[in-house]
């Protein structure tokens, strides 16, 4: 089978088994009403033609699936993860038999497969999808029913679509007002359309009848014209079949059971053929104005962060803030009690820029627990605010590059499904060289959706208590992460890196081989050159880090993890000395030995200048609001 490209000027892909061209059924009828109604440019595609490169080529358009059976199945996880998608219904796909009726008639067994693989997948696949359309009321039942999960997608009734040619035609016959005689009996042979239960009544009624089967489509209008009646007796569900409204908007009478699904909704019951016609005239508007309505839909973005003294600590703060206005609809900022100017700067930043919004929640810094309520729970608080459909979070010395400002925005509107929150790229700077750090993770937990029970702080395994009651955490999380407020457990995410990816970073730092370093420096950026993420700025000023060490850092970890702080020279990680005793100087020197001999280092110990920290160099300029604060 050749593959199929999707070409790059359509709107959307509609997938089928047949089209009108190849078949001329009903769900053929109805896709084909849509089709030709449609505003927007179609691409049509037979579902045995859908291959992982024809989504891979296809997958920033917007696509229709309605009869998939031809389909390769284990296609469909890709499909939820990657792509926007609305579904058109017309039968049972989650049944084997795509009738539960049919089911059971041929293995003698109520049909069981919304609880096996094959209808966990289907239904899985309808979950996924931007909308769901039914074809009847009845049917959609049967689907909530088995799946009440479902409720959660957009449901809606469509009912069966007709061109306009159609009503056109109905028009013409209706006016010529021939002699109504007989009844109409379609002579399928399937099973479940009841061909000879709709003969056996006509006999047992004495009802003057002609089998109809095959016939050109105005023809059949014709003769259902001419026809008083026409009698349909499904044994299975038949969720809305359009021969019944072509015969009762040409005025036949009907007889019908219960399998015909859409014979009781209101649109149909109405003694006023024009009620009727008036909704199915309404469909395909309907349908492509929702469809229209998917497809632009942006939810709205909140960003947020947290500050304090950033002036003091020479954090790049507003700049980050003005980064996250780029994308974000509204941008929170929740500050701890500045006493340096940096409340005054974000009041004037506020309003300058309304999307910001600004709230002041002190902390007591001389509590024993003060890096916990200035951290986790801080960031957690800022979330709180948040009234976006997506969370952006990030620290106020990370800053998003320009370029990423719509890749956040698409990936937004693209959110993985069953996807709750993803880790992106870090470029991690180490000094003011060009050197990028390795020796920590590539990635940093980043967007997410906004979520009741999604928050931040510490996971309940590792939440421990002192004698007085008071929280604090053990090693394993910095007291920001990311985990359910009702459980605690920490909240799954995706994110870009793959096994071998890690396996790669952590050969590097073992083995220091350089042709896998360059490799490993390859595909990191190609990674932030295509996936949005952030330029980390921490350990740019790394005389400006070791000072805040000095300042901060060094009593905030010890009241994380509920340690006795203690100025001594064994606890200074850089040099020793005693905090006290550390000068400008000192900091300055030690900064310079660190900038040029090591390429990162993670402090949980002291410094170790004859083990070299690997580092790259990621090919991509500094976000353009840095150009001042970079140079400064």
């Amino acid at each position: 089978m050749s593959t199929v490209t999707i070409p790059s000027n359509c709107d959307i892909v509609f997938v089928a088994d047949l089209f009108v061209e190849d078949y001329v059924g009903g769900a053929e009828l109805t896709s084909d009403a849509l089709i030709t109604s449609s505003p927007l440019r179609i691409f049509k595609l037979r579902s045995s033609q859908v291959t992982m490169e024809s989504l891979q080529s296809g997958h920033q358009k917007y696509w229709i699936f309605g009869n998939f059976s031809s389909m390769d199945i284990n296609l469909i996880p890709t499909i939820i993860a990657n792509m926007r998608y609305s579904i058109l219904e017309y039968d049972y796909k989650f049944c084997r038999y795509r009738s539960p009726e049919l089911h059971q008639s041929q293995t003698g067994s109520p049909c069981d497969c919304h609880n096996q693989n094959h209808g966990k997948l289907i239904s899985s696949f309808y979950c996924a999808a931007k909308s769901i359309w039914w074809m009847s009321e009845g049917q959609q039942s049967v689907y909530l029913n088995r799946f009440p999960f479902l409720r959660n997608t957009q449901n809606t009734v469509l009912s069966s679509v007709f061109d306009e040619k159609f009503f056109q035609r109905v028009k013409e016959l209706n006016l010529q007002r021939n002699e109504k005689k007989g009844w109409v009996v379609l002579g399928s042979k399937s099973w479940v359309k009841g061909f000879e239960q709709a003969e056996q009544w006509c006999k047992d009624n004495s009802k003057d009848y002609e089998v109809v089967w095959n016939l050109p489509y105005d023809v059949l209008l014709q003769k259902l014209s001419a026809a008083e009646g026409f009698v349909y007796l499904p044994m299975g569900y038949d969720t809305c079949p359009r021969m019944v409204i072509e015969a009762k908007l040409l005025g036949c009478k009907l007889h019908l059971n219960d399998f015909v699904q859409h014979k009781d909704e209101e649109w149909f019951t109405s003694e006023d053929p024009l009620d009727t016609e008036s909704y199915l005239y309404a469909a395909r508007d309907r349908f492509w104005n929702a469809i229209k309505y998917d497809m632009s839909y942006t939810p709205k973005i909140s960003g947020y962060t947290t500050t304090h003294n950033c002036i003091e600590r020479g954090y790049p703060f507003e700049e980050s803030i003005r980064s996250l206005t780029g994308f974000c609809d509204e941008v929170i900022v929740v500050d701890a009690g500045s006493t340096d100017g940096t409340l005054q700067r974000l009041q004037s930043l506020s309003e300058e820029i309304p999307a910001i919004k600004l709230h002041i929640h002190p902390v007591n810094w001389n509590s024993k627990g003060f890096a916990y309520e200035s951290d986790g729970k801080l960031k957690a608080k800022s979330r709180s605010y948040c009234t976006g459909d997506i969370c952006w979070q990030q620290d106020v010395d990370e800053i998003v590059h320009e370029d990423d400002y719509q890749k956040i925005r698409d990936l937004a509107r693209s959110f993985p499904h069953h996807v709750d929150l993803i880790g992106l790229p870090v470029v991690e700077y180490w000094g003011s060289r060009g050197k990028v750090r390795i020796d920590v993770n590539a990635w940093k937990w980043r967007i997410s959706r906004n979520l009741p029970h999604i928050t931040h702080g510490i996971p309940g395994p590792l939440r421990r208590y002192d004698e007085d009651g008071d929280l604090y955490a053990s090693q394993g999380t910095d007291g920001c992460d990311y985990i359910n407020a009702g459980t605690l457990e920490p909240i799954q995410f995706v994110t870009f890196v793959t096994l071998e990816s890690e396996q790669a970073r952590h050969h590097i730092l073992r083995t220091r081989d350089e042709n896998v370093l360059k490799q490993y420096e390859d595909w990191f950026g190609n990674v932030v050159n295509n996936i949005p993420g952030v330029h980390h700025y921490s350990w740019y000023d790394i005389e400006r880090k070791v000072m805040n060490y000095k300042d901060h850092w060094a009593r905030f970890w010890c009241s994380l993890y509920n340690k006795t702080y203690e100025d001594t020279p064994e606890n200074n990680v850089f040099m020793n000395k005693s905090w006290k005793d550390v000068t400008r100087e000192d900091a300055s020197a030690v900064a310079d030995s660190l900038e040029s001999e090591m390429g990162g280092w993670i402090f949980h110990s002291r410094v170790n200048f004859d083990a070299k920290t690997p580092s790259i160099e990621v090919k991509r300029s500094h976000p353009a609001v840095m150009s001042r604060w970079t140079k400064r």
